[in-house]
């Protein structure tokens, strides 16, 4: 905490900085106008905030009057244009008081205006001519600028290429200006050279680094560097040619270490080494500012580099807050403001401690950051030309005017872009102005103490310390109290994650050309009958032989497990979930091991592959966790004189047969779930990942599971299945796979054989013939690579996969323009390598099923996409046809790879027809931003999972249950409450307690009725 001298100088800077300006109020506030009203009325009713922005964001996609009035109605009323909240009426009166006689179109016109002003009061232009145009009238007004060009969502390589072309065009045109501004002066300070305030250019611009590569990754930072830099190049090259400035911006999290390395390649290139006038944005609010605010400030020490940085609070606080949660990460931001507050403090002194180095842009509007920063500078001797000021365009008109007053160097951040770009940069503004804890907020609108607005941070924390806890401490009390957990997912932005993945390849390729044997009541079984695995991306890497069981290992394999079932059967419920307690425990400790078996024998990227082995881990914690809780009897009804007990026995021995997609996470599932509940088991993995599911022998073998309880037995469907499937000691089947298989497998279990004693179980997920459906207002900066995600993630080898996209006739063809440009974009290559997004296909024969299933898309459609795959491996390409009918196979049939069917539909309710027009229901997805189309889905759109504005892959154990219907299926949701119900028989047990008419007390609950 700072001593209490200077304690009182910046609350005296700050008391006088609020003098200056007593009186005023930012536009956005200012109740006389429209925005001041409607920005009033969504601070004090927050479901109207909330679909205020949700409207803000969907509107520039309402190109119709019907569209937009009934987004209107949906947005604010539910019931009719009656009900519409006065105050986005307000100002019709004033045009002449003939809102009664006006249509809901004339209303809806309104609206709309009055919005686009509201965008426009911080966006300076909507194209470059508006832009220069509204910078001259800045520099008029004695403010300097730096300018950023909307529209960082670039999901293709052609829309990266536009977005560097709009920076080389805004450029070619501030060039034929600037020649003719004065340059900006210090009060009473003649101009001692062109430049603004005597040291700074005049032309300053800034940009979002990942909007130059749409392929960036937080996976991949080397590519990504270097993707973004052979665009960014010519940008900074040409602002050195115009002697102007250069500001790379912070995004989020994921894009940070990019970013960083980006900044210092570009500083230290020879060509641009001599230039000084490169900053980077650092954001205080991440908890890691500390440590790479110094690692930058020794880098450019190490290497006498003068530097610019422009420190900023941050503007995706909730965002990387819901991610972290949503992920199980730490959470990366300050979760109280006061803590930010704190932060920007102490970064802003370091900066100005090194300023004869560093050039400081102090990013604010927070009175307290100003006058903190204006006395450190008096404090260190800062000199004047070696920091200025920044505020955003269009915010905080009160507090620009007093900096410029008492600071004159002054910068406004403008924006400018198309509207529909602009509504995200709207929303963001918007939320700033309204958050609680917003200083404009409190200063302006909520009129708080000045005491409290100039407090100390640090003396603010500890005000404030009892609190409400953290988002994270939150969603750790809500993670006990439900009893379990999700694994995190991987988080690329750690550097020691995405080491550890070439290092876990490197080590199993060691083990290349071994032998793997069957694994039978606890011991190693080694057969005649072996089979080569082999890597996908090179069908010459054998990964290693896999021994076969035949009959006589499967008969082995079930007098183990006869012989381990009784015991196993009566070992208590939390004595068995101990087991897996412990598997799940040996699952985090080798997740990296696990997950390199599964780039090389299966051919997935290393998020598919990590996110397998947590799913895997989520089985045993959540299945160990659920038996706990149905092994404790359920007293039944309340009549006095007799208890009722519930309870649950295990069905006998498990057969389960798994796939190769999800060759960890599926066989875990299915195989825990029938220990856990008291079943012995003989696992068939699939032969094309046997390697993956030896995985399962090494785990069971480290937690100390009993012999015959668990038993490995890979083999030949042709030699070993249906013997398996059909005997009689089998009493429960879990399978994973083909509809022909699985159907195959309930007709075999359905017949019973001599020795039989009881009815086969059968538990199958058959597959999916899954649809997306594209809404007229969707956002598409989500939806294409999303869907494109869906599509080809693995290949399109989930059952979960989107097969079909269905799109709306009013959207078709900016939908298809987008996916087609981003199908174009993305990389193909051996999954080994981070970069590339798209793989081999799981072996050969799976290759020409695929291909023959090209074969018949391109007679009933059109191809719109289909990529160059590389020629080693068992690659198919990557294929998008359009002109796709319900009729047609391709919309039908199950193809299991990377093709991807595009349908259209006139209108929702026909799309909604289209995608409930097949044999399977699995799972599926929406992108609309229509509540009511929402609603609609949620009720006619009949699968077992729908994903509404999201992708429709990747379900979680216990938050999303996965499993579908009709021919996707038989048994209930695996990772969900009735699971584990499948794999037992209830029992109850009645006994009658009275005697002679006497029975025991029973509480009074069990008197009633």
């Amino acid at each position: 905490m700072h001593d209490t001298d200077f304690e009182g100088r910046v609350v005296a800077r700050g008391r006088q900085f609020f003098g200056s300006i007593k009186g005023e109020a930012p536009s956005v506030f200012n109740k006389g106008f429209w925005t001041g009203k409607v920005m009033d009325w969504a601070m004090q009713n927050e479901d109207f905030k909330i679909q205020l922005f949700r409207f803000v964001d969907v509107l520039p996609y309402l190109n119709t009057s019907e569209s937009l009035q009934r987004h209107i109605e949906e947005y604010f009323s539910g019931q009719g244009s009656g009900d519409i909240p006065p105050v986005l009426k307000w100002g019709a009166e004033k045009s002449g008081g003939l809102f009664g006689s006006f249509a809901a179109k004339a209303m809806g016109k309104l609206i709309r205006a009055n919005i686009e002003g509201m965008a426009r009061q911080f966006i300076i232009g909507q194209n470059t001519k508006e832009a220069v145009s509204s910078l001259q009238k800045i520099r008029k007004d004695g403010f300097a600028f730096t300018v950023d060009l909307l529209g960082e969502a670039t999901v293709s390589e052609e829309e990266a290429q536009a977005y560097m072309q709009g920076y080389m065009e805004l450029l070619d045109a501030l060039a034929k200006t600037q020649s003719s501004w004065q340059p900006l002066k210090l009060s009473g300070v003649a101009p001692l050279s062109d430049l603004d305030w005597g040291h700074t250019p005049k032309l300053n611009v800034s940009i979002k680094p990942s909007a130059l590569y749409s392929q960036a990754k937080a996976v991949d930072v080397e590519d990504t560097v270097q993707g973004i830099l052979a665009r960014l190049r010519p940008i900074y090259r040409k602002v050195r040619e115009l002697g102007g400035a250069l500001c790379i911006d912070m995004e989020s999290l994921k894009f940070k270490e990019a970013t960083l390395e980006l900044f210092k390649r570009l500083r230290t290139e020879t060509e641009f080494r001599d230039y000084p006038h490169l900053s980077i944005v650092l954001q205080s609010y991440l908890r890691c500012t500390d440590e790479d605010l110094s690692d930058l400030l020794t880098w450019a020490r190490e290497r006498s580099l003068p530097i610019g940085i422009r420190l900023v609070k941050g503007a995706y606080w909730d965002q990387e807050t819901i991610v972290a949660v949503q992920n199980g990460w730490p959470v990366p931001v300050w979760t109280k403001k006061p803590e930010t507050d704190a932060a920007f403090e102490r970064h802003a002194r370091l900066i100005m401690q090194d300023h004869e180095r560093v050039y400081f842009q102090c990013g604010s509007h927070n009175i307290r950051s100003i006058a903190m920063v204006m006395e450190t500078a008096r404090d260190l001797a800062v000199p004047p030309e070696r920091y200025e000021f920044q505020v955003l365009y269009g915010m905080a008109e009160p507090v620009r005017k007093g900096l410029k007053n008492v600071a004159d160097r002054v910068r406004l951040y403008c924006p400018y872009g198309e509207l529909l770009p602009g509504m995200a940069y709207l929303v963001r503004r918007l939320l700033e102005n309204t958050a609680n804890e917003s200083f404009l907020k409190q200063s302006f609108a909520d009129q708080a103490d000045m005491d409290r607005l100039l407090e100390n941070p640090l003396s603010t924390l500890e005000r404030e310390k009892a609190q409400a806890a953290s988002p994270q401490a939150a969603a750790r009390e809500f993670s006990q109290r439900a009893g379990f957990k999700n694994m995190p997912l991987v988080d690329f932005t750690v550097p020691e994650a995405r080491m550890a993945f070439p290092e876990a390849i490197a080590r199993i390729r060691t083990q290349r050309g071994r032998t793997w044997p069957l694994f039978i009541n606890g011991r190693e079984v080694v057969t005649q009958d072996a089979i080569a695995s082999y890597n996908p991306a090179d069908p010459e890497e054998i990964l290693g032989h896999v021994c076969q069981a035949g009959r006589e290992e499967v008969d082995q394999a079930l007098q183990a497990a006869q012989q381990a079932l009784p015991s196993w059967r009566d070992t208590s419920p939390a004595d068995r979930a101990a087991y897996l307690f412990k598997a799940a425990d040996i699952c985090r400790r080798r997740v990296y091991e696990l997950s390199a078996w599964q780039v090389l024998e299966v051919g997935k990227q290393w998020d598919q592959a990590y996110n397998d082995v947590a799913e895997a881990v989520d089985f045993l914690e959540y299945y160990g966790r659920e038996m706990i809780r149905l092994g404790t009897p359920q007293r039944m009804g309340n009549a006095p004189g007799e208890v009722n007990e519930l309870f649950y026995q295990a069905k006998g021995i498990a057969a389960v047969i798994a796939p190769w997609n999800f060759p960890l996470a599926i066989s875990v599932g299915m195989v825990s779930a029938a220990i856990v509940t008291g079943n012995p088991v003989i696992y068939k993995p699939s032969s094309l990942s046997s390697l993956v599911g030896y995985g399962l022998v090494e785990i069971f073998q480290e937690a100390g599971l009993p012999a015959g309880v668990f038993n490995y037995c890979p083999g030949r469907s042709s030699v070993m299945g249906d013997y398996l499937v059909e005997h009689p000691q089998i009493s429960l089947i879990a399978f994973t796979g083909s509809v022909d298989v699985g159907l195959r497998i309930m007709d075999k279990a359905a017949k019973v054989h001599p020795g039989q004693d009881q009815c086969k179980r059968v538990i199958a997920e058959m597959g999916g013939k899954n649809a997306i459906i594209i809404d007229d207002d969707a956002d598409l900066d989500e939806a294409v690579p999303q869907v494109l995600y869906s599509a080809f993630g693995f290949q399109g080898q989930k059952c979960s996969a989107c097969s079909r996209v269905i799109v709306l006739d009013a959207i078709y063809d900016r939908f298809m323009d987008r996916l087609r440009d981003a199908a174009l974009s993305v990389k193909i290559g051996p999954g080994e390598h981070p970069g590339n997004f798209m793989g081999p296909v799981v072996d050969r024969n799976q290759q020409q099923n695929v291909l023959a299933a090209i074969a018949v898309a391109k007679e009933e459609g059109r191809i719109a996409v289909q990529r160059e795959v590389p020629g080693n491996g068992c690659y198919a390409p990557m294929t998008i046809v359009e002109g796709i009918r319900p009729e047609h196979r391709t919309a039908q049939e199950e193809i299991f790879g990377p093709v991807l069917a595009v349908m259209r539909a006139k209108d929702f309710t026909e799309a909604l027809e289209m995608a409930n027009n097949s044999r399977f229901a699995l799972t599926g997805g929406v992108f609309s931003r229509s509540p009511k189309r929402l609603e609609q889905a949620r009720k006619d759109f009949r699968v077992g999972n729908l994903y509404l504005n999201r992708n429709n892959t990747g379900a979680l154990v216990y938050r999303q249950p996965f499993g579908g219907f009709k021919m996707s299926g038989v048994g209930s949701k695996a990772g969900g409450p009735d699971y584990l119900l499948q794999f037992m028989d209830p029992r109850v047990i009645t006994e009658n307690t009275m005697r002679r008419g006497f029975a025991p007390i029973a509480s009074d609950d069990e008197w009633v009725g």
